[in-house]
């Protein structure tokens, strides 16, 4: 019997729709404290994952992986930059499931974090492929993708950051699980839920998840990657997509009607592009590691300064604002 909280809603995806369970749920909800006016929670998606890694990547793997399965697959073949903690999560938790993972890996500025991030993938057991830049990485996709065929199985080809509609379902779960701690009183029902955005499924799923769990709460989603259009529109799109995948496989509900204007799509706070630290990441890091909250400069950082501006902005009213932490080292 599944535990996913999308198949107790609309126990018809049960067999449609496979999932498996990959982490510990629900994740902390606590007060955060970093001198905001508003109130400050963060919930600790950064402890998602019972594997060698964390974070949102592990809530999106619970629907690709046995979609994986389900398609015949025996290999994914995905694509990141070379710190990503995507294809990492992927390379970990798809050994796990009898999944082998291809990786083309695009550069991205090195620093410590990279340095360390490409020790663990060449411990993961993924293939490595170093495309070092964006066209290069789509002119031999195509040749990577056969080349990797098992007999007559393809790979199965995930997007960056795993953000495809059903990828997207893992924060739809994640929005559904928030709402069943507002109910049990871990927190009051926030005004707004800052996160960051890489490539668009986390938001995506949130503000899915969100309308369909009857919360009003307004998704501001941070955005850190510079090579991808990742506005409100295309959002809001996945979004749809994922709401027309849950439909495809057997789901009932009325629409939810997203619209772009529905969510708050910022690019203020990427800086130079995707990878390089900014200052307000830098000074966001230093006051949440006083709270016992560990950061990077790449995702989380940035999307925290960009609540801590936001906040003195006054943009959030009274609040309650919640903050999402995608970050999972383990």
């Amino acid at each position: 019997m599944s535990d996913a909280l999308l198949h107790k809603r609309f126990p018809d995806l049960t067999d449609s729709l496979p999932y498996v369970r990959l982490g510990t749920a629900p994740t902390p909800i606590r007060r955060l404290d970093v001198g905001t006016g508003a109130p400050l929670w963060c919930k600790d998606d950064g402890r998602y994952g019972d594997g060698g890694w964390g974070g949102n990547k592990v809530r999106k793997l619970e629907w690709l992986l046995p979609e994986a399965h389900r398609r015949g697959a025996r290999t994914i073949f995905t694509v990141g930059g070379t710190g990503t903690n995507w294809g990492l999560a992927t390379a970990l938790y798809g050994r796990e499931q009898g999944i082998e993972t291809v990786l083309a890996l695009v550069d991205q500025p090195m620093d410590d974090h990279v340095r360390v991030q490409l020790r663990r993938l060449e411990n993961s057991g993924a293939t490595v492929h170093f495309t070092h830049t964006k066209r290069r990485t789509l002119l031999t996709a195509p040749w990577l993708y056969l080349r990797h065929m098992r007999g007559r199985k393809r790979p199965y080809y995930l997007p960056v950051g795993g953000s495809s509609p059903i990828g997207a379902l893992g924060y739809v779960e994640g929005a559904l699980e928030l709402a069943e701690q507002i109910a049990a009183g871990a927190m009051p029902e926030p005004s707004h839920i800052v996160t960051a955005v890489g490539s668009g499924g986390t938001a995506a799923g949130l503000a899915l998840g969100l309308r369909l769990a009857g919360l009003s709460t307004r998704v501001v989603g941070v955005v850190v990657n510079d090579a991808l259009p990742l506005d409100a529109p295309h959002i809001v799109r996945l979004a749809a997509r994922a709401e027309r995948l849950l439909r495809s496989r057997g789901a009932r509900f009325e629409p939810t009607g997203l619209r772009p204007d529905d969510l708050t799509i910022t690019t203020d706070w990427l800086g130079p592009g995707y990878g390089h630290p900014t200052p307000a990441a830098h000074e966001a890091q230093s006051l949440a590691a006083q709270d016992g909250l560990q950061l990077e400069t790449v995702y989380t950082a940035k999307a925290l300064a960009a609540a801590l501006h936001l906040d003195t902005a006054n943009f959030f009213g009274a609040g309650p604002v919640l903050f999402l932490n995608t970050y999972g080292p383990r």
